[in-house]
Parts: C-alpha cells; structure tokens; sequence
C-alpha cells in the first residue's frame, strides 16, 4: 500500500523561548524563568508532523547559512524528510521568532510571538519554477503565509493546474486574492483570520460557538471557489463545512496545556495526512484534535509534535478511535 506522498511549500523558523509569569507592561522589565530554543516555523512544523505521522513528506523552503539552518535542516532529516529542494542563501539569515510564554499557576500557557522572516521572505518564482513539472507526483500540496504571496499563488496554481489538491493555513492573516482562492481545495483559518477574511465574527464561549456565523464565514469562502472550509476555534473545537454538510469535532480536555506554540500545525498537517488517507472528514478531525492535544502538551514547536506511535497509545489509553492508519505503517 503506497505511502501519501505530501509537499509542504513554507517556512523555516528558529523559536527562541522564553518563560515568564507575568507578559511585561510597556516601559517594564520582568525576570523571566526559563530559555531554549527549537526548531519552528509554519511550514517545518507541518512538514515535520505529517512526516512523524508516517506520510512520505518532501518540504520546499529557503535557509541562511548559519547555524540555526543546519539546526532545522538535521531535525527535519531526523523526521524522514526529503530537504533536498531546500535552497540556501549566503546574504540573510534564516528566519526566527522570539516566543514568550506566560505560565501562571493553574492557569492554560499563554503565548506572543514574533516572527523574524529572514530568508522566508528570499524565495523567488525561479526557486519553485521546477515544481511545475513535477507537482504532479504529490497527492497534496500544503502552503501557509510566512513565506512570499506571490509564491504561494504561483505554487497553488500550478497543483491547481495539474489537478493536485491544495491546502492553504492563512496564517499569519492577510488578504487573498480572489485567484488563490479559486485554486485551493481546503482553506484553515483560525476564528480570527476567518473574520479577517470574511468580515464575518464567529462567537465562541468555551466548548461553544455561534453555528450560523461559522457557516456563513464559511460560504464566504466556498463562494469564492474553496470547496472545503475548515475554521479551528480553539476550546470550541473545529468545523468543516462543504458540499456534504457540516462537520463538527470538539476539543479535547483531557491534557493540560503547556505551550499552545504548533498546536494548529500539527492539527493542519494531521488533518490533510488523514485526507490523503481516505478517511472520513469526521475520522480526520477527531484524530487530528487528539495529535493537537498532544502537542500542546509539551514546550516547543517541533519537539512537541508527536509520532504516530505516541497518538495511537494516547487514543487506546483514553478509548478515542483510532482510523486505519496502515497506509502510513
């Protein structure tokens, strides 16, 4: 049975971490806790989920040369994945972020980030132009915002072009041209970039959510030419919504969460390996959550995303389904 075989087109981001129990006001300096750093960004993080999930898993991107490149590129070879397409600048960094993680006691981590783009920013139409003739041979193509928009609608269109589905993550938020939305097959914003999009706020108090606003937020979307909406909504879960209907999936409580860093990564990255599995969209997002809660279980982006191996005995330890994953055994 033939792996899926999966091209991540996005960033590469070094995290820098820093833990405090209080975010410092403006003009304020506070003592922090803890420091490390972890191999991130967007496009790594999914890259190296969907590869730790077992999906055959090429990664495109543009590295410095230093040492926080070599850092990122040995841990997404560790991960399985073909890196050979990454291309190197010598005249800008690669890409970093400075995270603060604020950690009270009995209280969810919350977290800032800012994203220092470096060569994320460098890559160019010549740098992806052989994609278009060999974006064919993937069975789904994953593009995020932190690199350059004119490569992603050029990358879009040609897997559009050669039938291939697309899943785009829009984040960080910023506006679509009516073109990239017509060549996307899957789109997954948060509640947040879905209103920056659509103009359309979709209230959510817990576990709950207003089902009118998301679908309306969603056919926004559709009627641009997206076929499938996904919106993720934090503690109310995420929806799916398509020509089939609506489909719903809670978030799980069961774990505290410790660093929320990746949490959208890692569900994004599962939820496409669970569609190029031929699950159903309710298998898909399920599992996807219980990958989620894993992640946020733990510090760091990469780091925390979890295996395959680690999923299975979390859903047998808490009696949640696991699907057919032999496709990627």
């Amino acid at each position: 049975m033939k792996k899926p075989k999966i091209l991540v087109v996005g960033s590469f981001v070094m995290d820098q971490i820093a833990t405090t129990s209080v975010f410092p006001r403006e003009g304020q300096t506070v003592l922090g806790g803890e420091f490390s750093k972890a191999p991130g960004g967007k496009g790594a993080n999914q890259a190296v989920q969907v590869a730790r999930l077992g999906a055959d898993t090429t990664l495109f991107g543009k590295l410095g040369q230093d040492s926080n490149a070599e850092d990122m590129l040995a841990t997404c070879r560790e991960a399985g994945i073909d890196v050979s397409h990454v291309v190197r600048d010598p005249t800008t960094p690669s890409g970093c972020s400075v995270i603060i993680l604020e950690q009270k006691p009995g209280e969810d981590t919350k977290n800032r980030i800012i994203v220092l783009s470096g060569t994320n920013l460098k890559i160019t139409k010549e740098d992806v132009a052989f994609l278009k003739d060999t974006i064919d041979q993937y069975d789904m193509v994953m593009l995020q915002l932190e690199i350059p928009m004119e490569i992603n609608e050029l990358v879009a269109k040609y897997a559009h072009d050669k039938g291939v589905p697309v899943m785009l993550n829009p984040a960080p938020s910023a506006p679509l041209s009516d073109e990239l939305l017509s060549h996307l097959t899957f789109i997954s914003p948060n509640e947040h970039e879905a209103a920056d999009l659509t103009g359309i706020k979709i209230e959510h108090h817990g576990s709950d959510f207003n089902k009118e606003q998301a679908k309306a937020a969603a056919e926004a979307l559709r009627n641009k030419g997206v076929k499938n909406v996904l919106i993720t909504m934090g503690t109310a879960g995420a929806v799916l919504i398509n020509d089939e209907g609506t489909f719903f999936s809670p978030t799980i409580n069961s774990i505290k969460a410790v660093d929320p860093t990746a949490a959208g990564d890692s569900f994004v990255a599962t939820f496409c390996t669970g569609i190029c599995c031929k699950w159903t969209i309710q298998e898909t997002l399920d599992f996807a959550n219980c990958v989620a809660t894993l992640t946020v279980s733990e510090k760091g982006a990469m780091p925390s995303l979890p295996t395959l191996e680690k999923v299975k005995a979390f859903n047998k330890e808490h009696s949640f389904n696991t699907p057919d994953v032999s496709m990627l055994q």
